[in-house]
């Protein structure tokens, strides 16, 4: 099993009452690795960290080149490493500072989804930070191994930043536009908090979107004039409760002070349009739930989550609840790897 090398910092406990205890994230882990991406990662997450007032745990996993955390490494080549990653995550540490948020780092060894995710779970961590890509660069995979494997198996949201977004001036940067799609349903629009809370501490501009469902009417043959002409006044009845639905909504954020503005997408796929529309309004970050009206399936997210996670290049909160079937599945892998580490007579009664 892996265990921690060093904790740089002790955390301070969240204490009962508190402001973190209020907020949607009350403690915030990203994970880095050693590549140029940390910088833009950690930017990210401070920013979160500092809107919500939540303590932030930087993680960093060294791990073996054979990949088994029974191997020992080689002692010179092993200290060169662990040095050169607290160095590491010592600039990190005070990159966050200057936002003025509680920080701490902390050095794993063993695999890294492994760890993260098992860190997640015994901490409590409800947000994690991830890139898409670290230091071996991007592939043939629009996600690399070890974000594929987190976003399986890290419980609570996701804040993902895309490797290809481009890195972000780390002195000053804020969100400008926030962009959080609806489609009706309580689930969509539990992000609304978390939406309007970021944009005002960014003064940002907040874009609520939503694409209206096509119509769906069954063809065994060429449609009739009357059938075209039921399909055309579904449409119109489609977006005119749209239209209804998200004056409400803009209503609503305004009344907590943030600029708010809204866009409907005509019926079509709801995932392309979307992207399609992060791209020509110049999203700074999309803010999301897992799942909409359809409600959870047997996956770690939505289609619509999943197709923005791959195919946009800003970056994406994924808002979910720790799943119970997850945090079962992570307390049950946690027990068999404590298990596997005892020696035998350890283990015997």
């Amino acid at each position: 099993m892996g265990s921690p090398i060093e904790t740089l910092e002790p955390a301070r406990d969240l204490q009962p009452g508190s402001a973190t205890q209020s907020a949607p994230f009350r403690r915030i882990a990203v994970c880095v690795d050693g590549s140029e991406m940390g910088e833009t990662v950690v930017l990210h997450a401070t920013m979160l960290a500092a809107a919500f007032g939540a303590p932030l745990t930087i993680l960093r996993v060294l791990e073996t080149e054979s990949h088994a955390d029974t191997t020992p490494p080689d002692p010179l080549d092993w200290g060169v490493r662990q040095r050169e990653a607290r160095a590491y995550l010592d600039r990190l540490v005070s990159l966050a500072r200057h936002r003025d948020i509680d920080v701490r780092a902390e050095l794993i060894q063993g695999r890294a989804a492994e760890q993260i995710c098992s860190w997640a779970l015994q901490h409590g961590a409800d947000l994690t930070v991830l890139a898409s890509h670290g230091e071996h660069g991007r592939s043939e995979w629009t996600l690399s191994s070890t974000a594929r494997k987190l976003v399986e198996g890290v419980p609570g949201s996701l804040l993902f930043i895309p490797a290809d977004g481009g890195r972000r001036d780390v002195s000053a940067t804020r969100y400008r536009r926030i962009m959080v799609p609806l489609d009706g349903s309580a689930r969509a629009e539990s992000v609304l908090p978390i939406a309007t809370r970021l944009a005002l501490a960014h003064e940002a501009d907040l874009l609520i979107a939503h694409v209206t469902p096509a119509p769906e009417l069954t063809k065994v043959g060429p449609l009739t004039a009357q059938d075209l002409e039921l399909e055309q006044r579904i449409v119109a009845r489609n977006e005119r409760v749209a239209r209804s639905y998200l004056d409400q909504i803009r209503a609503r954020v305004s009344e907590a002070g943030a600029a708010a503005r809204t866009v409907i997408s005509r019926s079509g796929d709801a995932r392309t349009r979307l992207a399609r529309l992060v791209r020509r309004e110049g999203v700074d970050l999309i803010i999301l739930s897992a799942y909409g009206r359809r409600g959870p399936r047997d996956t770690p997210c939505g289609s619509v989550a999943a197709h923005l996670l791959t195919h946009v290049a800003a970056p994406l909160l994924v808002f979910r609840e720790r799943p119970r079937r997850v945090m079962k599945r992570l307390s049950q892998e946690a027990a068999r790897r404590a298990a596997s580490a005892r020696s035998p007579a350890q283990a015997a009664p």
